[in-house]
C-alpha cells in the first residue's frame, strides 16, 4: 500500500506477538509506515521495543487523567502529526465469584467500559488538533455471536461500535476524519485467553466459518490496513464485521445434522 509510506500511526494496544495490535503495526511498518506506540507500564513498554524496535514509545495508562492529558505531549517528541490511530486495547475482570451476567458488579463494569469504550473518546479528543485532516481512526471490536461467556464486554464493545459513529460525526465538523470499528471473530490471542470458556467458543466457531478454519489475526490486521489507507475513503461511522462468514452461518446443517 504505497499510500502507507512515511505515514505515521499511533497504536495502542500492543501486548506480544500474539495481539491485534502487534500484528497491525508489523504490517503498517511493513508498508513503510511509522508507529508510535503506547503502554500501560514501564516495563511494557520494554517489551514493545523488543517487539518492535523501530518504533517510538512511551507510557499511557487510560486510567491515570494524567497520562491522557499528557498524551499529546508525549507524541509530539516524535510527531507534530498523526495519520491515524489504533484503538486496541480493552480490558474486563471476570471475576470467579460472579455467577452469570446478571451479577455484573458495577466496579468491573465501569473499569471495563473505561478502558474499552470511553477511552477512544477521551485520546480522540485529546488528539483532535494533531490529527492530519484526512486521518483515520480505527478501533476493534468483536462480531456479534452475543457469546455467553463474554458477559458483560459485550454490551460495552456495542457501546463502543456506538460511540465510533458519534465521534466520526464530532469530526466531520471541522474535517474528514473517518472513525471505524472492526467486529473481529474469535481470535487465538493472550487477552482471549483470559475469557472464560473461550477455548471452546473458539473451537465451536470454527465449525461455524464457512470455511471450516477459524480467522487468523493477520486477516484482522490485514482489514485494519484497508481502513488506514486511503482505499478506504468513503468507509466512515461502519463497524466492519471480519468473521470469515461465522454470523450467517448459526444453522450450519453439519452441526445441526449431529445434535
Amino acid at each position: 500500500m504505497k499510500d502507507l509510506e512515511n505515514k505515521v500511526f499511533y497504536i495502542m494496544g500492543v501486548a506480544n506477538k500474539k495481539s491485534v495490535a502487534y500484528f497491525i503495526a508489523k504490517a503498517l511498518i511493513e508498508n513503510g509506515a511509522k508507529v508510535i506506540l503506547s503502554g500501560q507500564t514501564k516495563d511494557h513498554c520494554d517489551k514493545i521495543q523488543k517487539l518492535l524496535p523501530e518504533s517510538f514509545n512511551f507510557v499511557c495508562d487510560v486510567e491515570k487523567q494524567e497520562d491522557l492529558i499528557n498524551l499529546k505531549d508525549n507524541i509530539s517528541q516524535y510527531t507534530d502529526k498523526l495519520d491515524g490511530l489504533v484503538h486496541s486495547i480493552a480490558f474486563a475482570n471476570f471475576d470467579p465469584g460472579q455467577k452469570d451476567f446478571l451479577d455484573t458488579s458495577l466496579a468491573n463494569f465501569q473499569q471495563a467500559i473505561q478502558i474499552s469504550c470511553l477511552s477512544l473518546t477521551q485520546v480522540c479528543n485529546e488528539l483532535r488538533d494533531i490529527f492530519n485532516l484526512n486521518s483515520s481512526i480505527v478501533t476493534i471490536s468483536i462480531s456479534n455471536t452475543k457469546a455467553t461467556s463474554y458477559g458483560y464486554m459485550g454490551p460495552i464493545k456495542a457501546m463502543l461500535e456506538n460511540s465510533v459513529c458519534y465521534i466520526a460525526k464530532a469530526f466531520s465538523e471541522f474535517s474528514n476524519i473517518r472513525v471505524n470499528s472492526i467486529g473481529a471473530g474469535p481470535l487465538k490471542t493472550s487477552a482471549s485467553a483470559g475469557i472464560p470458556n473461550y477455548i471452546e467458543n473458539y473451537l465451536y466457531a470454527e465449525k461455524l466459518t464457512l470455511r471450516k478454519k477459524n480467522l487468523g489475526t493477520s486477516e484482522v490486521a490485514n482489514t485494519a490496513l484497508f481502513l488506514l489507507s486511503d482505499l478506504s475513503s468513503g468507509i466512515n461511522a461502519q463497524n466492519i464485521v471480519v468473521d470469515a462468514g461465522m454470523s450467517v452461518n448459526y444453522f450450519d446443517q453439519e452441526i445441526v445434522k449431529n445434535l
